[in-house]
């Protein structure tokens, strides 16, 4: 294995090992201070993250507002007291060594609020800023304003290329590295455009290579590119470190931070990390946020997949084969859809779905009555975590606040599956797990084979570091 040696990056040397931003909560303060005191880039979430009381408990993210646009500005004020919180706490246990960096999503509602305010609540305690989930457009500008590094997070060189020309280019100076996310691999959203097969993984390094050569047409030539999805053992990426067509590399890791004593995840997600097997993990699109997104195979999102299973097409007026007549809500107001299909209601019905919704692509989806009370008062509780929501068809953008489509059912809120799988008891934490998104790369099966982990033991962040390095 060739020695693992530090690199330039933000102004500084650091080991090349970064610590991926994992919202809402589960990257902090305390994972994020420990990862840069082992010498490498720490990364503080401020997506939602949590504050504390006087007595260091969580505040509770509770909404009074009587509207969601109310409502996303407590939000955003949660955020930014807690994003503050976790950077003061990074900062002290870092000791002064490696890096600390805030990841925020583009999407976030609120997002160049929070960002802000997080700068300005805690200065100097933040030396990079990491964003993606869109077209950060105004990254660079935002990193300007404060005098600190960028780093945006892309899938192709395209992307970057986009970015660079429009905006970047100006602010060349503080561009700290270019994040490349394997947007089949990585866990969480990812960046797959329309044009590539979601089943059909490709290998990152031609697409790596063609960021680099983009960057060099630029003259980016020794801006590190960080390498992120599918990072485990990096002796599987030697011929990687040190490659001079690659120019300087460094590998970030999202979801082996899971996995230490200092994650703040329960340990019922601890422990069913450790028995995942290849293909737990995969891509869905079922996020509110439009983006596959890949998360962990359980009840949550097999009922999500029972929901778009269950569904029909309609016409309000008969046409063609759509002359089966059906009533939809208390008013059964008539629609049409194939014999055929009405058949396959008629089953549904039989098992308990006899809620019939309607999407915005003019079909039905059929649910319990349950799920169909609990998608409604979820989508009316909207509290605007995202810039444009397709579940409660929320747009952060007035005069109405609304991206101009029905809510759609298929769909789930993101913010409140996340909080409750952060924030689990003991007590509840296994059906919670159960119950909730669960986001992680599709490697996470490998916590069930990699000797590390062997008769339960879980390490330090210093000690996963320590591991790291070592190319296992």
């Amino acid at each position: 294995m060739k020695a693992i040696n530090a690199i330039r990056m933000g102004g500084v040397d650091v080991l090349p090992v970064v610590e991926g931003g994992k919202g809402v909560s589960v990257s902090t303060g305390v994972s994020s201070g420990h990862w840069a005191a082992a010498g490498g880039v720490g990364t503080v979430s401020v997506v939602n993250a949590d504050s504390y009381d006087a007595d260091g408990r969580p505040v509770p993210q509770v909404y009074h507002g009587r509207t969601r646009r109310e409502r996303q500005d407590e939000l955003v004020d949660y955020a930014i007291r807690g994003g503050i919180a976790q950077a003061r706490i990074a900062h002290e246990l870092s000791g002064g060594r490696g890096r600390i960096h805030a990841n925020i999503l583009w999407e976030m509602g609120g997002a160049e609020q929070v960002i802000t305010g997080v700068l300005e609540g805690a200065p100097g305690l933040i030396h990079g800023v990491t964003c993606g989930a869109g077209m950060p457009y105004r990254l660079s500008d935002i990193a300007a304003r404060f005098g600190i590094y960028y780093y945006p997070i892309v899938s192709s060189a395209r992307a970057f290329s986009a970015l660079w020309k429009r905006s970047f280019s100006k602010t060349a100076e503080l561009l700290g590295g270019v994040v490349y996310e394997d947007p089949w691999r990585a866990g969480g959203h990812n960046g797959l455009s329309n044009t590539e097969d979601p089943q059909t993984p490709e290998d990152p390094l031609p697409r790596v290579l063609a960021l680099r050569r983009v960057m060099r047409t630029f003259g980016l030539h020794d801006t590190p590119i960080i390498m992120a999805g599918g990072v485990w053992w990096l002796e599987e990426w030697e011929d990687w470190i040190d490659n001079p067509e690659l120019g300087p590399i460094a590998f970030q890791f999202g979801t082996r931070p899971l996995l230490t004593q200092e994650s703040p995840i329960p340990d019922a997600w601890k422990r069913r990390l450790r028995t995942l097997h290849k293909g737990d993990v995969f891509l869905n699109r079922f996020s509110p946020t439009g983006f596959y997104s890949s998360a962990v195979n359980n009840p949550f999102l097999l009922e999500l997949q029972g929901r778009s299973e269950r569904q029909v097409a309609y016409s309000s007026e008969p046409v063609g084969e759509h002359t089966a007549p059906y009533g939809v809500g208390a008013r059964a107001r008539q629609v049409f859809m194939t014999e055929a299909d009405r058949e396959h209601v008629r089953l549904w019905e039989a098992e308990g779905y006899t809620e019939a919704m309607r999407t915005p692509d003019s079909t039905l989806i059929f649910v319990t009555k349950d799920k169909a009370q609990e998608i409604l008062a979820d989508q009316v509780a909207c509290m605007g975590c995202l810039s444009e929501c397709r579940f409660s068809n929320w747009s952060q953008r007035g005069p109405g606040y609304t991206n101009g489509h029905k809510a759609d059912p298929r769909s789930f809120c993101i913010q409140k599956t996340l909080q409750a799988i952060a924030h689990a008891s003991e007590d509840e934490s296994d059906a919670v797990m159960d119950n909730n998104l669960m986001f992680g790369g599709t490697n996470a099966w490998r916590f069930a084979t990699d000797p590390f982990y062997a008769n339960g033991f879980v390490p330090t962040v210093g000690q996963l570091v320590d591991r790291i390095l070592t190319g296992r």
